[in-house]
């Protein structure tokens, strides 16, 4: 996205343009009234990533078209960022300008922030990075006492303080507390995400029971929603999600969640299956579980065939989808057996194509 496409003044036109191409691809199906959730039209991203173009003596932020990826855009300050990313920007390349050992070969510099004004500041080199780089970086921390660095080469990983930031989000005047990790993924836009939350809450208000859910990353949606059912087992294949979830369970003093690794697909296939459960899902007490909802939040890829036919056999489903194109292919599959009862947008990434939705479905 380049920052010109940023234009506050036409967020309701591009939310209602979004808005108008979700309905028209879902219009041949049995969809109840659309829920719009819009974001805040500017400073809405928690997160940013800036290549950086050395030019003689100066060097600056850019980011690049993909009609015209040789030619770099400079990006001074980001509209889309958060006020604490663009008040970030401009004083770290003022501290690492006149640094050789920081500025030689940098390339890259990811951004961090939450709501409650933590910044992790990751710096990417075409360069091994060593002790000198290191002490250089200290004293650069000391600067930005508020923040948290990490130095990024080829197969090296220096973390200055720590590789995370806590994030609090409130959910209907309730706080709820995350790790979120470097390089890990968490959702970009804090106030939609809030407002997701609110919405899972809301459709599942009368559910009642255990409930399973699929791609639970650091456990965003399944600490809220404990407070929903007599008990949670999330699954997630990435290794470094599983343990932000299992330690964002026991911050929020939450007792009724577990959270397992294992991917979706061979979820699917245990619980679809007549063998012996996997180890990994008997020690979380999956052979006792019967799920009467189950929550899925898939790639972009949507559902397997395999998860379908599981989610298929569960009384209530809520389906976060990226993509509404295999989300609408997933539905097409659950007509059979399951009716939309909520149909809602978020826009999570203003000024883009790109539509996050949800859904929640009931057996027929």
């Amino acid at each position: 996205m380049r920052p010109d496409q940023i234009q506050p003044e036409h967020y309701a036109a591009q939310l209602q343009a979004k808005q108008d191409s979700l309905l028209e691809l879902m219009a041949d199906l049995d969809m109840p009234e659309l829920e719009v959730f819009e974001s805040a039209p500017s400073h809405y991203r928690m997160r940013a990533e800036f290549r950086i173009w050395h030019d003689g003596d100066d060097l600056f932020y850019a980011m690049f078209d993909s009609a015209d990826p040789r030619t770099p855009i400079r990006v001074d300050q980001f509209l889309a960022a958060s006020r604490l990313i663009n008040e970030l920007m401009p004083k770290l390349l003022d501290a690492i300008r006149d640094t050789p050992i920081l500025r030689h070969k940098l390339f890259q510099v990811d951004f961090l922030t939450t709501t409650t004004g933590e910044a992790l500041i990751s710096m990417l080199y075409h360069k091994p990075i060593d002790e000198v780089w290191h002490q250089a970086a200290v004293e650069l921390n000391e600067l930005f006492p508020a923040c948290h660095f990490i130095g990024r080469s080829r197969k090296r990983k220096q973390i200055l303080t720590r590789d995370f930031v806590m994030e609090t989000l409130t959910v209907h005047g309730r706080k709820y507390h995350y790790q979120q990790v470097e390089n890990s993924f968490t959702q970009p836009n804090a106030g939609i995400s809030e407002k997701m939350l609110e919405w899972a809450l809301d459709v599942t208000k009368e559910c009642s029971g255990d409930l399973l859910e699929m791609y639970c990353g650091n456990g965003n949606f399944s600490i809220p929603l404990a407070r929903r059912f007599d008990r949670v087992i999330g699954t997630e294949i990435a290794k470094v999600s599983v343990n932000s979830a299992s330690l964002n369970v026991a911050m929020n003093g939450v007792s009724n969640v577990q959270v397992v690794k294992m991917a979706s697909e061979d979820v699917s296939d245990a619980l679809n299956g007549d063998g012996v459960l996997p180890k990994a899902l008997a020690q979380a007490g999956m052979d006792t579980l019967n799920p009467s909802a189950v929550l899925v939040d898939p790639p972009r890829a949507g559902l397997d065939d395999g998860t379908v036919e599981l989610v298929r056999k569960i009384d209530q489903i809520l389906y976060i989808s990226c993509n509404p194109e295999t989300l609408r292919s997933n539905l097409e599959a659950l007509s059979s057996t399951h009716k939309v009862m909520r149909f809602a947008m978020f826009d999570q990434f203003p000024y883009t194509h790109h539509v996050e939705a949800g859904v929640f479905l009931e057996r027929l």
